[in-house]
């Protein structure tokens, strides 16, 4: 649990520090929550993703930061 708690942390100072990744990472895990939610409409995908973007940001950083790297290696 630390482990996974400091690699989070990490992330998410990293996501802090540097808006382009931030950038690329929202968008990231904003595509793959759409994914995930194929029977909304787009507006209310748009309604939910503002009021949970705050949440699956802060989960999925870790996630978007490894999705990051493998992309720029």
């Amino acid at each position: 649990m630390a482990e996974r708690d400091n690699l989070m942390h990490g992330a998410r100072t990293a996501l802090n520090r540097d808006s382009d990744i931030r950038a690329w990472a929202e968008e990231y895990l904003k595509q793959k929550t759409r994914a995930g939610n194929t029977a909304m409409t787009d507006e209310e995908f748009e309604k939910y993703w503002r009021y949970h973007k705050p949440e699956i940001m802060h989960e999925g950083a870790s996630e978007a930061m490894a999705a990051y790297r493998e992309q720029n290696k």
